[in-house]
């Protein structure tokens, strides 16, 4: 075998004996590399990245996992843990590992085993116990006596919780118990106890003592009783203690005792006392995979690094031995060693020396002409293209040179040509089973949920008997999108329009041509068309003054030509109210006598109104409802401006008088009378009513389409439906002949409107699966008797409606005869199941009525008029309910029964013999099983009424107007979007021929309507998008990876390019995807063409645990990490991490620079370590106000309920967007006391309590963060008034407005900033008494020890110069360990205060890549939100600057109300003028006179920031610019400068910044700060330039070096006078550093863009500006 594998240009294979010829070079070789290789040994990098929070038990996570599979599945897993407790010896890690596995594994189907052992190495469920961790720190402190004995457990959590991180501490085993039971009422340490108490659970507990509330992630014992008194155990499986507890309590259970639910804990200092395995996992901290680290090319143009010497780092561990069977330059060295171990070290040398000498960061325009073909034949013709993908995107600066030398072949040319006329080059898509996966938001956790969830399904079809090749065609059918565009179909002749744009003569001057409305028009501008597009129908009762109003409204928009179809349905609602007493029946509501109709108003003004429009047209009609409403508003007597029977009256003789033949009074009482009008007021009325309208009060229906009626709502509402209509018609689906609202409704026209149906995009509705539950064990679903319309029994049913009755409740008879009637009507789709529980103690009579319903189900459900018997009986049932029962009662409701079963042509016989002999107690128990069954999967209490569709949930119902149409409108929704797709695939399984081992007797309608109903029910609970692509259209003969897999049901479609970042972490991950579900994969690669620079310059890495994290020596996990072999030991290289985007990370240990890493000065260390921490997960969301704008500067608050207000934060303008720290918890979110509260409530589901201001319940219990979505709506009264009130309101400034309090209590903002605490020794110290006054606040950002140890001089300057208290705000983001460890130290010696504040970048907000970028924005996107609310002023000081003024006197400047303030260029430095690029090209047409400010220096005057929306407007323009890759390169300079015509700038004096590149010398004496600006000229380096320019920078630095040396016990170096030549650093610099002329965007380029200009020339002022042009190669 070789030892070289050849490159494909040498043509010929090499044989074993070449080895002598390799070896012979090797030590040839070995004569002038052993010198160097001594000195340059290869070193590596190496990261982790660990929880906050300690480590948690092995053990209990896999439990939590199983029971994420299936509930009962935990308590199966603590059984078999428990059985075979003595059949081990296995004391370390990975055998604990495999041990735990193999007990999981058992309770699972091979395909979820091993995703379950990859997510146990993940540790995915440890967020899930640190939650338990919370409620059980809760448990304890809910207890005083407990509390007492907990002291320090409690101190420590008081330390914890005050820091607003909100990491949940592990509780301390309180008085060194490891467990115990919360009852509610009580705490149960001994077992002796709580035995003592389960002979009598209801006794012990006192009515003051709320039960403890249960959540939906708890273990409810399968056994336990839904109404027993909960008795929760907090402990830990593998103890003593919990096994005993264990034991008592499911006995119990099982007894219909306690409701028994687990909450997993091992509290500290119980690790000792766990059995084997038990404690594995918690003694260590918690090292995290599933994120990415970046090493890369840093391309150095100033010589920007910190000449500090570091002190040796300590090393963490041993490093992990290199992997020698990697290719280096065509070597592959392992096989080199096994056949010549005695020349090691020089083999190993050689090694050495070639790595060194192989990384490029340039190549020649022809090396990279093809470079990404290259890539895609390499990665294709490998013996595993996953691996080499990975291998080549992740080390690719290392193996470019190999890849660029390759012979191409041409068929793998074309075919990525032919493919890309289909898909830009370079673009990377990802589907798994066919739905679209967000690539760039892509990470570990989300994959594997995903994946779990087919999986799971997978697992569920097979057990109810499905052929494998149907499991594969259901998962990967992708439903049609959940659309939100239900419209009402309200065609009928109740519809009153006013006009008819096709027809009235007063349209006739409009054009006809449709095709108008595709042309542009100034905003807010109407087309005029002859045509009705857009029908505006009313719903409204005409008594009401809102009614009235409406009507005023269209009138008035109709005679100024407004383009719209106008038209009303009206109604009585107090006809309506009778409709509903009545259970919604007309005829039992029509007979009424003359003098209740007299009282009707709206029924009267619905009569006359009819009358008057058939005899004298629609325009007098609704003429006559204007007067009605003129003569309510002019009458003087009325109360409330209410509508009385006299303005009615007066009204109709006003509107026939002109036309009238007859006097009009004599008409009018003849009207009163007349039958067909009352009739007709009648029927419109009810089909108001079978609308469900009427319970909206008045409503706009736009083509069909819901919404409130108001003016705004109408813009809004043809605004929304403007485009759909736009895009028929540019298909060709409207044209001049489309009645376009029967085209909209007969497309997705509903019956009935209900809310509860028909939901708001905003709000999923809820599923439960109904499979888990039947797979579960659970055999109520199983031996359910169904009922169906006349004639269909036999019929295959896709549609099961479950009703949930309470027997004992009238509600819920009344939704049961809805039922009934529903299927009487007919349904040809549906069948119905009931399930009866009692809310109360039901009596022997109830029991006798479900008997005999069951009876009636199961044996005579055939019958031709089962359904009227059933009817009968339930109308009888309902009457009898509040009456008394007694034993002749129940033989008396036998023989009713018997009459109705013959009156229907039942046998009476079966029932005769079935009910008297009936077991009570089994009647019982039957419904005790629906009771638990429901509480379980709905969370409801006992005696619920709802209806199961399909598995989505319709609760609570309100019987009133929950109607038989109700069911036929939840049948044609749910079968439209989630059970017609399905429902097709079942119905053309061939069972016998596809499942030979099926009973053919099984093959019922009543299975495969079970089928249709369970796997529906499993499919709507998966989180999939509708989003598809069509990947097969693309040609994957040549230039793809395809790994067929026969038996995997997971499919993995994806178009990728292996040259770009997506590749880079796509490459690990799908790795992981083919390792562990054996998945099949069409990887289609999709590298750009023609590249121009090296498309990567960096190494990647990304984490994944594999076993070898697990000791095989002892019981620690030492986790997984990124491991960085031979890395480039002369380029300087930074790091970034790569995290799903709602972690919140920081570095804690890193002794070296982590932004210059500069590998050959590591000295004798092979391996440079850092460790990041989790710091927090962010809580996103979104907040709405129900038509109108976001409610901005709404005030959040997030806290425990014992502690309401830990974090908070504002609403942005920007689609409402808000952010939070938290961390695994239950957390409650609710409006901040104060003007937010006062205004507004929280509308929860839909439903707003005026009454109280509600919480929102957020549970936190994955590494995945949440986004929440919100509505809030303003109080009663309080609609007009503004939440921002203007400072220039001065009656508001008398009584101290909103804003100038701003929120005293807001502590940290979201970002849970770190404040300076007495505790920890970084309080201000006033012992020298010489810093009065009000307090400055400063804010500054730094990355890399050079641009801290300016920082530190920074301080240290502006404390020398300011006599005032000043407070500095650093960005916690990018400061280094050693920073965070020395601050506290520094304040507290020179009496400053600080605080560290952070914000996660916001998803829909346009990503920077590059981190110099990302900080930029740090500068100026987040001002309004990063900081309290209470700061009111800040001013930003850059880190490399040096001040020699007073801070106050820039403080305390006046800014003319401006939000911001900054110093304009100075341009008394001829020599730049050549750079001076806003004098030219677009910068000079966009300024319009106005000066281009530097960004080093400025004031923010947050008050004013924040009431101009100064940060959403900043946000929006960053949104247009940031797109356009040549836009905003200088960011936190360029965007102020261009948007300060909307954010307005005050102009600072010119001596507030100095900067010798831009100023010269002439004015550096009136200088107040110095910025050490960058020179695009001299690129003279920043230390050199520092101690030359500014004459005090030296001492300074010599005094903040020493104070940082004394404080981690370093030694100072002595400084040079001349910085030590160092290898430049990235600069935001200039163009023209290659030695060509500055290139200045001309005018005609840049308004070609329309954006804002690249700045290819320079314009450096603060850190480093103006970013390098892209390479000229």
């Amino acid at each position: 075998m070789s030892f070289f594998r050849a490159v494909p240009q040498m043509g010929c294979c090499f044989r074993s004996g070449f080895c002598l010829f390799v070896l012979l070079v090797c030590v040839s070789l070995l004569g002038f590399v052993s010198v160097s290789a001594e000195i340059r040994k290869p070193k590596n990098v190496q990261v982790a990245v660990r929880a906050k929070w300690s480590g948690t038990p092995l053990l209990l996570e896999a439990g939590e996992l199983l029971s994420n599979e299936r509930k009962d599945l935990f308590w199966k897993f603590i059984d078999s843990w428990y059985h075979a407790e003595g059949d081990t010896n296995t004391y370390t890690a990975k055998g604990c590992l495999t041990r735990i596995l193999k007990h999981g594994s058992s309770l699972l189907g091979e395909s979820l085993a091993s995703l379950y052992e990859f997510s146990l190495m993940l540790r995915s469920a440890s967020p899930r116990l640190v939650l338990y961790r919370q409620l059980a720190e809760e448990s304890l402190s809910s207890f005083p006596l407990v509390e007492e004995g907990n002291s320090e457990a409690s101190e420590n959590l008081e330390i914890k919780v005050s820091d607003s991180l909100l990491v949940g501490v592990n509780p301390k085993s309180p008085g060194g118990k490891c467990c115990w039971v919360d009852t509610g009422g009580a705490l149960f340490f001994d077992i002796k106890e709580l035995l003592l108490w389960l002979w009598n659970p209801s006794e012990g507990a006192g009515d003051s003592f709320q039960p403890p509330e249960l959540f939906d992630f708890d273990h409810i014992h399968f056994d336990s009783s839904a109404t027993s008194p909960i008795a929760i155990l907090y402990g830990a499986l593998g103890t003593d203690c919990f096994k005993e507890f264990h034991i008592a309590l499911v006995q119990a259970a099982k007894e219909g005792k306690v409701k028994y639910v687990v909450r997993s804990v091992l509290p500290s200092g119980c690790g000792a006392n766990t059995g084997v395995c038990g404690a594995v996992g918690a003694g260590d901290s918690l090292n995290l995979g599933g994120y990415g680290v970046e090493l890369a090319l840093k391309n150095m143009e100033y010589k920007a690094m910190d000449d500090s010497a570091v002190k040796e780092g300590v090393t963490l561990e041993d490093p992990r031995t290199e992997d020698l069977s990697q290719e280096v330059r065509g070597f592959i060295f392992s096989k080199i060693m096994a056949r010549k171990p005695e020349l090691t070290s020089e083999i190993m040398a050689f090694r050495d020396y070639l790595l060194s000498s192989t990384v490029s960061d340039t190549l020649d325009v022809w090396e990279l002409k093809d470079l990404g073909h290259q890539t895609a034949q390499r990665i294709v013709h490998a013996s595993d293209p996953l691996q080499s993908m990975q291998e080549i995107s992740q080390n690719f600066p290392s193996v470019v040179s190999s890849l660029s030398r390759m012979k191409l072949n041409d068929s793998i040319k074309e075919e990525i040509t032919s493919n890309q006329r289909m898909m830009p080059p370079g673009k990377s898509i990802m589907a798994l089973n066919g739905a679209l996966i967000n690539v760039e938001d892509i990470d570990l956790y989300m994959l594997i949920d995903l994946v779990h969830q087919d999986l799971s399904l997978a697992d569920q079809f097979s057990k109810l008997k499905i052929p494998h090749s149907i499991i594969k065609k259901l998962l990967s059918v992708v439903p049609p999108s959940e659309s939100n565009m239900f419209r009402v179909d309200f065609r009928s002749t109740h519809v009153h329009y006013l006009n008819n744009l096709e027809e009235d003569a007063m349209y006739r001057q409009w054009r006809s041509n449709i095709n108008e409305i595709l042309m542009p028009v100034y905003p807010g501008q109407l087309r005029y068309i002859r045509k009705n597009l857009f029908h505006a129908v009313y719903v409204l009762d005409p008594a009401t003054a809102q009614g009235l109003q409406i009507i005023d409204m269209i009138t008035s928009l109709y005679e100024n030509n407004f383009p719209v179809r106008f038209g009303v349905i009206l109604y009585s609602t107090k006809f309506i109210n009778k409709i509903e007493v009545s259970g919604g029946e007309l005829e039992s509501s029509a007979v009424e006598d003359d003098s209740q109709v007299k009282e009707d108003i709206s029924s009267l003004i619905i009569r006359l109104f009819c009358y008057i429009k058939e005899n004298h047209g629609s325009q007098t009609a609704f003429q006559l409802l204007s007067n009605i409403n003129r003569l309510r508003m002019e009458s003087e007597d009325s109360a409330d401006d209410a509508l009385e029977m006299h303005h009615v009256e007066g009204a109709f003789v006003e509107t026939i008088l002109p036309k009238a033949k007859s006097p009009p009074q004599d008409l009018l009482l003849k009207l009163e009378k007349e039958q067909t009008l009352k009739e007709q007021s009648q029927e419109t009325t009810m089909f108001v009513f079978k609308l469900g309208l009427a319970k909206l009060q008045s409503c706009l229906l736009m083509n069909g389409l819901v919404y409130d009626s108001n003016e705004e709502t109408l813009i809004n509402a043809m605004n929304d439906e403007l485009p759909r209509i736009q895009e028929q018609v540019y298909y060709g689906h409207i044209n001049s002949r489309t009645d376009v609202l029967d085209k909209f409704l007969s497309e997705n026209g509903i019956i009935r409107y209900n809310p509860q149906i028909v939901t708001d995009a905003k709000f999923k509705p809820r599923f439960i699966s109904l499979a888990s539950s039947i797979l579960g064990g659970e055999s109520l679903l199983k031996d359910l008797n169904y009922l169906h319309s006349p004639g269909t029994m036999d019929d295959v049913k896709p549609v099961t409606h479950l009703l949930a009755v309470d027997v004992t409740s009238k509600k819920g008879i009344k939704l049961l005869r809805e039922g009934i009637h529903f299927l009487i009507r007919g349904s040809k789709g549906s069948r119905l199941g009931v399930l009866f529980s009692a809310s109360q103690h039901i009596d022997s009579f109830s029991l006798l009525f479900v008997k005999a319903f069951e009876v009636t189900a199961s044996a005579h459900s055939h019958k031709k008029k089962v359904l009227e018997f059933l009817d009968q009986l339930c109308s009888y049932y309902e009457r009898t309910l509040a009456s008394p029962v007694s034993a002749e009662n129940t033989q008396a409701f036998i023989d009713k029964i018997c009459e109705f079963a013959e009156a229907n042509g039942l046998s009476s016989k079966g029932f005769m013999s079935s009910l008297p002999e009936y077991n009570d107690g089994s009647m019982r128990k039957y419904l005790n099983k629906v009771a638990q069954y429901l509480n379980k999967e709905l969370g409801a209490e006992s005696g619920v009424n709802a209806v199961i569709t399909n598995g989505r949930v319709i609760s609570p119902i309100d019987a009133s107007t929950f109607l038989s149409h109700d069911l036929d409108l939840l049948e044609s929704v749910e079968f439209k979007h989630r059970v017609k797709y399905i429902w097709e695939i079942v119905e053309e399984v061939n069972w016998l021929d596809e499942n030979p081992d099926i009973d053919p007797d099984m093959l019922t309608s009543k299975f495969v309507s079970d089928i249709v109903m369970l796997v529906s029910s499993s499919l709507a609970m998966r989180e999939r998008g509708s989003e598809r692509a069509r990947f097969e259209i693309l040609s994957a003969e040549h230039s793809a990876v395809v790994l067929n897999s026969e038996n995997s049901v997971i499919h993995v479609d994806a178009v990728i390019d292996p040259l770009s970042s997506t590749g880079q972490k796509l490459s690990s991950i799908l790795r992981v995807l083919q390792k562990y579900t054996r998945s099949s994969m069409r990887i289609i690669l999709n590298p750009v063409s023609s590249l121009v620079d090296l498309p990567l310059k960096n190494y990647y890495r990304y984490v994944i645990p594999t076993m070898d994290d697990f000791s095989s020596s002892d019981s620690s996990i030492n986790g997984p990490k990124a491991f960085f072999a031979n890395m480039p030991l002369s380029k300087t290289l930074t790091m970034n991490l790569d995290v799903p985007e709602p972690w919140l990370v920081e570095p804690v240990v890193a002794v070296h620079d982590l932004d210059n890493i500069l590998l050959e000065k590591l000295g004798e260390t092979r391996t440079l370590q850092a460790v990041f921490e989790l710091e927090a997960l962010v809580l996103t969301g979104h907040c709405s106000e129900k038509d109108r704008d976001p409610p901005r500067g709404l005030q959040l608050i997030l806290g425990t309920k014992s502690r309401p207000h830990l974090v908070d934060t504002l609403v942005m303008a920007n689609l409402g967007y808000w952010q939070m720290k938290v961390s695994p918890g239950v957390w409650h979110l609710q409006l901040a006391p104060g003007r937010s509260s006062e205004l507004y409530v929280l509308k929860e589901d839909g439903d707003a309590s005026q009454g109280k201001s509600l919480s929102k319940r957020i549970t936190i219990n994955d590494l995945r963060g949440k986004v929440v979505h919100m509505e809030v709506v303003k109080k009663k009264g309080k609609e007009h008034e503004k939440l921002l009130v203007s400072d220039d309101d001065h009656s508001q400034e008398k009584k101290g407005s909103w804003n100038s309090n701003i929120l005293k209590w807001a502590s940290g903002i979201i970002v849970g900033s770190e404040k300076t605490k007495k505790k920890d020794g970084t309080s201000v110290d006033h012992r020298k008494g010489e810093r009065r006054g009000k307090t400055i606040n400063i804010f500054s950002i730094a990355s890399g020890h050079l641009y801290e140890r300016f920082l530190k001089i920074m301080i240290l300057s502006v404390l020398k110069n300011t006599h005032r208290p000043v407070k500095f705000w650093f960005i916690k983001n990018y400061l280094s360990p050693q920073f965070k460890d020395v601050i506290p130290h520094m304040a507290q010696e020179y009496g400053f205060e600080y605080e560290l504040v952070t914000y996660k970048w916001p998803t829909w907000l346009h990503k920077q890549t590059e981190k110099q970028r990302i900080i930029w924005a740090y500068k100026i996107l987040f001002l309004d939100v990063i900081f309290p609310l209470s700061l009111e002023k800040v001013i930003f000081v850059d880190a490399d600057q040096i001040v020699r003024a007073d801070m106050g006197e820039l403080y305390d400047m006046d800014i003319k109300g401006r939000p911001l303030a900054y110093t304009p260029f100075c341009d008394n430095n001829k020599d730049m003028d050549g750079y001076r690029f806003w004098r030219q090209g677009f910068w000079k047409e966009h300024l319009r006179g106005k000066p281009y400010h530097i960004s080093a220096l400025y004031v923010v005057d947050l008050k004013k920031f924040r009431q101009t929306a100064a940060g959403d407007n900043l946000r929006v323009i960053y949104e247009t610019l940031s797109k356009d890759p040549n836009s905003l390169a200088n960011l936190d300079q360029d965007l102020p400068n261009y948007a300060q015509h909307t954010v307005q700038i005050f102009s600072l004096p010119q001596e507030w910044l100095w900067c010798e590149s831009w100023c010269g010398n002439v004015t550096k004496s009136k200088a107040k700060t110095i910025d050490l600006c960058n020179n695009p000229m001299t690129k003279e380096p920043k230390l050199q330039g520092a101690r030359r320019i500014v004459s005090e920078w030296p001492d300074l630095d010599a005094e903040a070096r020493q104070f940082t040396a004394k404080i981690l016990g370093d030694e100072v170096e002595r400084q040079e006078t001349a910085a030590s030549p160092i290898q430049p650093v990235t600069s935001k610099s200039d163009a023209s550093s290659k030695g060509t002329e500055p290139s200045h965007t001309s005018t005609s380029d840049a308004s070609s863009k329309g954006t804002a200009p690249s700045h290819t020339s320079t314009s450096d002022s603060s850190s480093e500006k103006h970013s390098e042009s892209k390479a000229e190669l």
